[in-house]
């Protein structure tokens, strides 16, 4: 089968180069907001939407009225013409909101070729050679593998990168575990699986938070846009490329973990974005509450539940695994052994007691297990429909779950799996880390 795949390295540009790819990037976002502006005023006039061809032909009548436009290559304004012509069919489609405007510093400042033949990368020498800026060395930390399809240049914190995006082909892999768990995310813990191993949080911004603070104080009172508030700036970037590289590193660790250990993960399907919005309210209505809202909205983005899925979903695609999302109502309030549900099941944020069988465990080990559940009768009812619709992929496999066989994932490829789910853990552990 074959894999997409990007792989990101840090690029060591001289002083020329940097000042050509800040043009080639301000250029980009240039192009972006006429063409942005271009397509509102043709929307109120009653005229149709412009696909990414014909905005291509804008690019010409523009390069006549602001010549610095022709200093980018026109492989890197095209393509910001496609990117824009795919947020408007996203966002006709409902899946998106509606493009906005861009704005120096405030927004992703990159530009990409999207052909291979535009670009060369020299493994051997450690350097990628681009249109107009020639051969730039780059940190090289890991061998690229497959045929390189497209190459994206970015900037971050006063440093400048490269993802060159690969095509290759992979036997079809056999994912090397058999079993089933659930995990339940939390802020005291990360991640509590249903085998009762935890992860710990990490809690990066928490640890960095005083540090932040005191920089972004010193850069309130510089004058904005001198000199000394561009270096009070760019140490305030730093500190928060350093809290998203450590936040990153740490979520792969612990993803990676749990796809090698485990065939199926169940997780709930949580509306984060929901759970972190603001309690302020309006005006007329005021909220309650307030102060400490912003503070759990705070913890909860400093986990990264949201990245932590998205791993895990390509992960176990890439091991021929599943990921279950399961409901998430009451998975703290249910006892696994009654299922009994109930608010006073647990008084305490860490402490579970059934008010009617007294089964007691811990809070986030009962979520995990429920979430398990869950997952089990997700596939049993998969199954079911298929065996009902006649489908071929009704074959089953025995999945020792809880003491119980059941089926597998429809999804996972069946046949690749070994017979026998066990809920306990391989031996690879999961990672627990520290400051």
């Amino acid at each position: 089968m074959k894999r997409l795949q990007a792989y990101k390295f840090e690029i060591l540009p001289n002083g020329e180069q940097v000042r050509m790819m800040r043009k080639y990037v301000g250029n980009a976002r240039k192009v972006w907001n006429l063409a942005l502006a271009r397509q509102e005023k043709n929307h109120e006039a009653g005229e149709k939407f412009t696909n990414a061809f014909g905005m291509n032909g804008w690019i010409r009548e523009w390069k006549d009225e602001f010549p610095f436009l022709c200093e980018s290559p026109a492989q890197t304004l095209q393509q910001v013409m496609e990117n824009l012509a795919k947020g408007y069919t996203k966002f006709f489609k409902k899946t998106a909101d509606h493009p906005v405007f861009k704005k120096k510093g405030k927004s992703a400042e990159s530009f990409r070729f999207p052909e291979p033949k535009q670009f060369t990368v020299d493994q051997t020498n450690s350097r990628i050679k681009l249109p107009k800026l020639g051969w730039i060395h780059y940190r090289n930390s890991r061998d690229i593998l497959g045929e390189p399809k497209n190459i994206t240049v970015s900037t971050k914190s006063e440093k400048w990168f490269f993802s060159v995006q690969t095509e290759c082909d992979v036997d079809q892999p056999v994912h090397p575990a058999t079993s089933m768990i659930g995990i339940d995310v939390g802020i005291a813990r990360f991640a509590t699986l249903s085998d009762a191993i935890y992860i710990e949080p990490l809690s990066t911004f928490r640890k960095h938070e005083v540090q932040l603070a005191k920089y972004q104080r010193r850069m309130s009172r510089k004058t904005k846009f001198s000199s000394n508030w561009k270096k009070a700036k760019a140490r305030v970037q730093k500190i928060h490329h350093r809290i998203a590289n450590v936040r990153n590193d740490f979520l792969h660790k612990a993803t990676t973990t749990i796809s090698k250990n485990h065939a199926i993960v169940c997780i709930e399907d949580l509306q984060i974005r929901n759970m972190s919005k603001s309690a302020s309210g309006t005006i007329e209505a005021q909220g309650r509450c307030v102060k400490a809202k912003s503070g759990l909205n705070k913890v909860i983005l400093d986990q990264g539940w949201g990245e932590f899925r998205r791993q895990l979903d390509y992960k176990q695609a890439w091991m021929r695994g599943d990921v279950l999302a399961v409901p998430p109502h009451n998975t703290s309030r249910t006892c696994p052994a009654c299922s009994h549900v109930s608010a006073e099941n647990r008084k305490t944020q860490a402490k579970f007691k059934c008010v009617e069988c007294d089964y007691e465990n811990n809070a986030d080990v009962v979520g995990a297990i429920n979430i398990l559940n869950r997952g089990i009768k997700m596939l049993e009812g998969q199954d079911t429909a298929d065996a009902s619709a006649g489908c071929a992929s009704t074959a089953r496999i025995a999945c020792q779950v809880n003491g119980a066989t059941r089926p597998s994932a429809t999804r996972t490829h069946r046949s690749d799996l070994l017979s026998g789910y066990s809920p306990l853990p391989c031996a690879v552990g999961i990672p627990v880390l520290s400051a």
